[in-house]
């Protein structure tokens, strides 16, 4: 069946010019790159992210993580792919969530590692399920900036809109 899912190279990972890397181990999946973007994570985008660990003790030093203050780089690449099988083939060759425990030849068993604090930095976020994918995508992305339709859409009217332009 073919699937969208998202994958976020961390903080961790754009610090330690991982990106190539982690590119060149998800091409084997065979999947499209159907949007890709770098992105300065906000409070609000990092706790609606991981709404789900709110309850945890390790809440507040993994929304610190996300954004980048653990690394002093605030950069992470969110991107989104697609085609058959993409949450497994994606969740396999980022490995374990826990690094110790990932494949050593898993992007977190090769790159990641736990924090004295046990926080894990595992380089990789992959999404666990099609719902989570579809909650994950629409969160970090626009409808336009996919180039495949993956979801309904519907036009929003949008007044008194203030956007950047170049100088």
């Amino acid at each position: 069946m073919e699937e969208s899912t998202l994958v976020i190279i961390k903080p961790d990972g754009l610090k330690k010019s991982l990106t190539g890397n982690v590119l060149t181990r998800l091409s084997e999946t065979k999947l499209r790159i159907i949007g890709a973007k770098v992105v300065q994570v906000d409070d609000q985008l990092a706790e609606t992210h991981y709404a789900h660990l709110k309850d945890k003790p390790f809440f507040s030093e993994l929304i610190r993580y996300i954004k980048g203050e653990l690394h002093s780089d605030s950069r992470v690449m969110a991107l989104v792919y697609w085609g058959e099988d993409a949450i497994r083939k994606v969740r396999t060759i980022a490995g374990a969530t826990n690094p110790e425990e990932a494949d050593p030849v898993s992007i977190r068993g090769a790159y990641g590692r736990i924090l004295t604090s046990g926080l894990f930095e595992n380089v990789v976020h992959a999404s666990s399920s099609p719902d989570e994918a579809e909650r994950e995508i629409k969160l970090w992305f626009e409808p336009e900036e996919i180039v495949y339709d993956l979801y309904p859409v519907k036009s929003v009217q949008v007044q008194e809109t203030t956007k950047q332009g170049w100088a």
